[in-house]
C-alpha cells in the first residue's frame, strides 16, 4: 500500500500531525474562500469566511485519522489525501451531524455538494483521492502546491496506484493537466460552478523523488466528497 508522501530533494513536504488541524483548515477556508463553488454554497462573503474553517476542519481531521496530509515546515500549504478502494467510502461517523452543525441555513447547498462529488468519484480500481489542495494566498504562485504534487505523485508512481481529482475550475484542470491528469468523463455542472473530475494514471520509469514537470496548481475541488 502507498504510505505518506516520502522526501523529495529540493522540496520542504513533511506529514502533518495532529496539532495542524486548525492551522490547515484556516488555509483551505482562504485558499478557497472566492472559488466559484464557494460562493454558491455560502453566499453571503462575510457568512463563508465563518464557516469555511470549521467545514474545512471536518476533512482535514477525517484526512488526519485516516488519510495521508501533505504540508510544509511553515504550514503555508497542505495536501489532504485519502486512500480509496473499489467501492464507495462512508462518511465519517457522525458526518452529516457535524457538517448541519458548521454551515448552518446552507446545508441543503453542502449536501447537494457531496451528493454531486460522490456520483462522479469512480469506483472499480483502488486510488488515492486529492481531497484538497490549498496554497495559503499569500504563497501561492511560488511551486508550492506543485511540490506537494511531486512528492506524492512520487509514491503512487512506485506503487503504480491511479489518483483521482475534483478540479475547482479551468484554471486548475490546465495546471493538473500539466501534472499528468487527464479528464475522468464530462465537466460537472452544479448551480453555480462548474467542476472537472480528472484521474492520473502512475507513470512507469520514474524513480522515487524525481519530480514532475509542471506548474502550481492552487487547488482541487472542495471537500473530501469522496473527499470525503
Amino acid at each position: 500500500m502507498t504510505g505518506p508522501c516520502p522526501p523529495d530533494a529540493g522540496t520542504s513536504v513533511v506529514i502533518a500531525g495532529g496539532t495542524c488541524a486548525g492551522v490547515l483548515s484556516q488555509v483551505i477556508a482562504s485558499a478557497f474562500a472566492d472559488l466559484a463553488v464557494s460562493r454558491w454554497l455560502v453566499p453571503d462573503p462575510a457568512a463563508r469566511h465563518r464557516i469555511f474553517p470549521g467545514y474545512f476542519r471536518l476533512y482535514v481531521e477525517h484526512a488526519l485519522a485516516g488519510g495521508i496530509v501533505c504540508t510544509t515546515p511553515g504550514q503555508d500549504a497542505v495536501a489532504l489525501w485519502l486512500p480509496a478502494s473499489e467501492k464507495p467510502a462512508l462518511p465519517p461517523e457522525g458526518y452529516d451531524e457535524r457538517l448541519a452543525a458548521v454551515t448552518g441555513p446552507w446545508i441543503d447547498r453542502f449536501r447537494a455538494f457531496d451528493q454531486a462529488l460522490e456520483g462522479r468519484h469512480p469506483t472499480g480500481f483502488a486510488h488515492h483521492h486529492l481531497a484538497v489542495l490549498a496554497v495559503r494566498p499569500d504563497r501561492q504562485g511560488h511551486g508550492i502546491g506543485s511540490a506537494l504534487l511531486r512528492a506524492h505523485h512520487a509514491a503512487l508512481d512506485r506503487d503504480g496506484v491511479p489518483a483521482y481529482l475534483d478540479a475547482s475550475d479551468l484554471r486548475t484542470r490546465r495546471l493538473y493537466l500539466a501534472h499528468g491528469y487527464a479528464d475522468c468523463g464530462s465537466p460537472m455542472v452544479l448551480p453555480g460552478a462548474v467542476m472537472y473530475p480528472m484521474v492520473r494514471q502512475p507513470r512507469a520509469g520514474l524513480p522515487s523523488g524525481q519530480a514532475i514537470p509542471g506548474g502550481l496548481a492552487g487547488s482541487a475541488g472542495l471537500g473530501p466528497g469522496g473527499t470525503r
